[in-house]
């Protein structure tokens, strides 16, 4: 009869397994936009992007977007009370270029969180027939609208959601960085979600996110979602539950973004937002991560602390190796779809140790309110058990 610990290691064991299984179906299915046929005919695109506080990413952002090689589209940039120079230097491109529309923010309203009020008004001044919300801190190719527009139309989509090529500057940024993209790849198998429509679990990354404009004005658009704090994750959920298309592709041949610059700003960023992608349920949100602590930190400590001859756990060596095998598999397959650098699947262990005390801060900032991001505080959250 296998004894209890026995059983906690064949757990870790074949909880990594069934990671590599469904990282290496995400690897052959997820498709990139340059996978598909162009399309016949290219309807006109509003580009939208929320500034606050950007002059060291929009001008980058912007000049790529006016750049686009696609016959029928609009830059709109809303700078949302910036007190820093962004505002000049949208100025300044504006009058380069009469495809760029820059806005003005209106006052935030009550119920409304920054972000998403900002979007609202970029979408009440749109008019293309399609609409991307992407970030100030996001780079584009030439050729992304076309490709993407074109995948859109392939997969007869109401919702292509991408995932960027993240760029990871700083050491702090490297160990943080990536596990976002790791756990989306590992954890979660695309195909399936599209096809079974499980929006509970589906994920829709902010900084790429292309809407048929019927479709996102059907579903509520930001005003359904205005004070949810993961509101691409929301919108997601709505475009799935209301019958719709959603596709989750590759976007990292043609959008870059360097999501946060260094390892403070890394840090906040997260503690804003993990907790609130478990809906702040705290009894799923306590076994997920403590089921990743222990399946990716137990095995390599246990080996090196042998080898260090003060043994910390009773985990045999050969299982021990066996997971920082399967686990080092697992990363490298998903650090090479994203197009991190190999080296840094070897620091796997120091990744989940420091995001693990992340997500303590995001459940600890939930609990106490003090949450804040862009120089404003966010709501108090109600917190749930399931």
């Amino acid at each position: 009869m296998i004894d209890a610990l026995q059983q906690h290691y064949l757990f870790i064991l074949i909880f990594l397994v069934l990671g590599l299984l469904t990282a290496l179906g995400n690897y052959l299915t997820i498709k990139r936009f340059d996978q598909y046929p162009e399309a016949e005919m290219y309807p006109s695109v509003s580009v939208l992007v929320p500034a606050r506080n950007e002059e060291a990413n929009i001008q980058a952002c912007v000049s790529s977007l006016l750049g686009q090689d696609y016959p029928d589209f609009e830059v709109l940039v809303l700078d949302d009370h910036s007190t820093d120079s962004t505002p000049d230097i949208l100025a300044r491109l504006g009058r380069a270029d009469e495809r760029l529309r820059v806005l003005r923010g209106e006052p935030l309203p009550d119920g409304w969180l920054g972000k998403h009020w900002a979007c609202h008004q970029l979408y009440q001044s749109a008019g293309g027939e399609l609409l991307l919300f992407t970030d100030a801190d996001t780079r584009h190719t030439p050729a992304m609208l076309r490709a993407s527009v074109s995948a859109l139309i392939a997969e007869r989509a109401d919702l292509v959601t991408a995932f960027p090529r993240e760029e990871a500057v700083s050491w702090g940024e490297r160990l943080l960085v990536p596990f976002i993209s790791f756990g989306i790849f590992t954890f979660l198998p695309i195909r399936l979600i599209q096809r079974f429509r499980w929006a509970s679990v589906s994920v829709t990354i902010g900084q790429f996110m292309l809407f048929r404009r019927k479709v996102y004005e059907a579903v509520g658009g930001y005003e359904a979602v205005r004070s949810e704090c993961v509101d691409d994750i929301c919108l997601g959920q709505n475009i799935i539950a209301g019958g719709f298309n959603w596709r989750l592709l590759d976007g990292t041949e043609h959008v870059t973004c360097r999501m946060y610059r260094g390892f403070f700003d890394a840090v906040d960023g997260f503690s804003k937002n993990v907790f609130a992608v478990f809906d702040y349920r705290i009894l799923p949100y306590l076994i997920g991560f403590s089921v990743v602590g222990l399946t990716f930190l137990e095995p390599p400590v246990a080996l090196f602390s042998r080898w260090a001859g003060y043994p910390l756990t009773p985990f045999p060596p050969d299982l021990a190796a066996a997971a920082v095998v399967l686990s080092l598999a697992l990363w490298l397959t998903a650090f090479r779809r994203f197009k991190f650098p190999a080296y840094l699947a070897f620091f796997y262990p120091v990744c989940v140790f420091l995001f693990l005390l992340v997500a303590i801060r995001s459940f600890m900032q939930a609990l106490h309110g003090t949450a804040t991001w862009k120089d404003r505080t966010l709501d108090r959250v109600a917190m749930r058990w399931l």
